[in-house]
C-alpha cells in the first residue's frame, strides 16, 4: 500500500512537494515512479528513481524543475516540484516496484502498486 501526501493549489512559479510512503516490503530494493494525469489526458510518466537513488529519469517537460528522491530509512519517496506551471495541473500518482528502463530512460509501472493520487492545481 502506498500513501501519498502533499499537493494543493499554488500559483505559477511556486513549489510543492509530494510524498509517497510505503511499507518496508514494498519500498526496499524497489524502484519508484511518479506519474500524472491531467484533465482529459492519459496518465503519463513524470519521474523514476532506482532503489538506491543513484539513477533518476524525468520526462522532458519537468527536467530542471522537478526532483525525485527517496529516504530508504523512512520508506518514503518524494517529488519536489519547483517553478510550477499551469500545464503541470494534474492528479499525481506514485508507483512502486516497477521497471526502471535504462535504454528508454523511463519507468514502467507495476499496475497493482499505486498511491491514491494527489491533486496539484497551478493557477496563472
Amino acid at each position: 500500500q502506498l500513501v501519498q501526501s502533499g499537493g494543493g493549489l499554488v500559483q505559477a512559479g511556486e513549489s510543492l512537494r509530494l510524498s509517497c510512503a510505503a511499507s518496508e516490503r514494498t519500498f526496499n530494493n524497489n524502484a519508484m515512479g511518479w506519474f500524472r494525469q491531467g484533465p482529459g489526458k492519459e496518465r503519463e510518466f513524470v519521474a523514476g528513481i532506482s532503489w538506491n537513488g543513484d539513477t533518476t529519469y524525468y520526462v522532458d517537460s519537468v527536467k530542471g524543475r522537478f526532483t525525485v528522491s527517496r529516504d530508504n530509512f523512512k520508506n518514503t519517496a518524494y517529488l519536489q516540484m519547483n517553478s510550477l506551471k499551469p500545464e503541470d495541473t494534474a492528479v499525481y500518482y506514485c508507483n512502486a516496484n516497477g521497471l526502471l528502463r535504462t535504454d528508454h530512460r523511463d519507468y514502467v509501472p507495476r499496475t497493482t502498486n499505486w498511491g491514491q493520487g494527489a491533486q496539484v492545481t497551478v493557477v496563472p
